[in-house]
């Protein structure tokens, strides 16, 4: 006696396949709709290009800047910042934060020295993190809601020096993660306290 096959097909019906299909398109959907959204909103990707960050940030590097904290915060000095460059709107800048509004900017022989209500006399920053200095003279009296950035890299970097003071508007977000290369992750790469 042969055994009885006991498996049977059922027929899937056309409406359940239609479902099936439409369900996966509404996930998809709602993905790249939830993608968009926290780009747009919260954290977006940068890859580093140029020099003027050196030697704390390098060409190629992947960053993720925090596009939320100065929505509640004010940017701090040491901050470093993505913004859209005023010299050349539709390109990005990344650089440091080091006058804030209302303070006077005095550069003297690469030396920097901020004055303002807290410090009076001058605050002389400290930078151990620069390979070297330009020696350049320069007093600058930072307008409201407007900021005095400066990269890293004094000799390469193209900043407030030559092209004035960073509207707040046009800051994206400060530098929150580097992703890649992978041997120098960082959070809150850069990021100097001075006072």
């Amino acid at each position: 006696m042969e055994p009885r096959n006991t498996e049977t097909t059922t027929k899937v019906p056309r409406s359940m396949k239609l479902w099936v299909f439409v369900e996966n398109v509404l996930y998809i959907a709602a993905a790249v709709l939830l993608a968009v959204l926290i780009q747009s909103f919260v954290v977006r990707p940068f890859i580093v290009s140029g020099s003027s960050m050196d030697p704390i940030i390098h060409n190629g590097e992947y960053i993720l800047i925090d596009q939320v904290t100065y929505k509640i915060n004010e940017p701090e000095r040491g901050d470093v910042i993505v913004f859209k460059a005023p010299p050349e709107p539709t390109k990005y800048y990344i650089k440091r934060i080091i006058g804030l509004p209302g303070e006077t900017v005095q550069i003297k022989g690469g030396i920097i020295t901020i004055f303002n209500t807290q410090h009076p006399d001058g605050l002389v920053l400290d930078e151990p993190y620069l390979t070297h200095t330009q020696s350049d003279t320069l007093t600058t009296k930072v307008p409201p809601g407007e900021y005095f950035v400066m990269g890293d890299n004094r000799s390469g970097s193209y900043d407030s020096r030559e092209w004035g003071t960073l509207p707040h508007s046009e800051i994206r977000g400060r530098a929150w993660v580097r992703l890649l290369p992978i041997n120098v992750i960082d959070y809150l790469p850069g990021k100097e306290s001075y006072e």
